[in-house]
């Protein structure tokens, strides 16, 4: 009896295993969905970082929107030029050279120069400091608690002496901790050159109000606009136009610097050789400016 058990057990298993791999092998050929050989051609091209820079969630995504979407081929920060060209040689389209982007943070001030800084003792990220009024005199400066620092898969940015420090021999400009900085004090910026100019402060407020808080602060006195023809004064802060940033200006902005009572023009940046010399007559984006938020922007009001 008991082998007679064991034998029909084992038997009705078998039978049920053929009759799924039958059920599989129909649902496989039925429902099967042909995958552009294209797609899979740009993915073995791709790093395969799954960074995001490119502006999708991940390199599949991106390598489908290129097939199906005609998705420029000249997106991810992480392959450079040689990817961009090897994409495009499998959608037999020309690409032209490209501006490399890398991050800026517009704040110069370390620790030693913020005033009205107060100990905070809650959670030791930006995102939690953000939402705490008083944390420092200066509402619009760097928080220096390391979330761009977590997010950043490269190892391209630290905090040194509390403020948010990019390594451009490392970063490879995937956007990653302007994403994370809660007060969006960092932006992508096309680089023309292997060193651009930067502002390196977001506060707006008049110059008396910066010199209370901060040793380091912008404070719009106009002197570094008087000298350079793409740098104007913006809600009472230094703004550059990097849509006329050309060679033909270093002249002007290196008198801005020397003007600049508050050395808040810095020279900064290094990308990697050879993705920025071709970029020279390439279009850039608007004027980059931070996207400022208050510690209370991103607050769910209740009650």
């Amino acid at each position: 009896m008991t082998w007679l058990t064991l034998g029909l057990a084992a038997g009705t298993m078998f039978g049920m295993a053929m009759i799924m791999s039958y059920i599989l092998g129909w649902a496989n050929k039925k429902f099967y969905v042909e995958i552009d050989s294209r797609v899979e051609a740009i993915l073995e091209a791709l790093p395969g970082a799954n960074c995001g820079g490119c502006g999708y969630v991940g390199c599949s995504e991106y390598a489908v929107s290129v097939v199906a979407d005609n998705a420029p081929a000249n997106k991810c920060p992480v392959g450079g030029e040689s990817c961009a060209e090897a994409v495009a040689a499998i959608m037999g389209v020309e690409i032209g050279a490209s501006l490399p982007f890398r991050p800026i943070v517009h704040c110069g001030a370390r620790l030693e120069d913020r005033l009205g800084r107060t100990e905070y003792r809650g959670e030791q990220k930006c995102s939690a400091a953000n939402l705490v009024a008083g944390v420092q005199g200066c509402t619009f400066g760097c928080l220096g608690f390391g979330d761009c620092t977590r997010s950043c898969d490269y190892d391209a940015i630290h905090i040194v002496q509390g403020l948010a420090t990019v390594d451009y021999d490392k970063c490879i400009g995937c956007g990653a901790c302007a994403k994370a900085c809660p007060r969006n004090i960092i932006t992508i910026t096309p680089f023309r050159a292997k060193r651009i100019l930067a502002v390196t402060c977001s506060n707006k407020d008049k110059g008396k109000d910066v010199m209370a808080v901060c040793n380091a602060g912008c404070i719009g006195c106009k002197a570094c606009s008087r000298v350079s023809d793409i740098i104007t004064i913006q809600d009472n802060l230094s703004t550059i136009n990097y849509d006329e940033y050309t060679a033909e200006c270093t002249v002007g902005l290196l008198k801005a610097c020397e003007k600049c009572p508050r050395d808040r023009l810095v020279f900064i940046g290094k990308p990697p050789d050879g993705d920025s010399e071709e970029a020279s007559d390439m279009e850039p984006p608007d004027i980059v400016t931070p996207d400022f938020k208050t510690t209370v922007d991103d607050t769910e009001w209740r009650g």
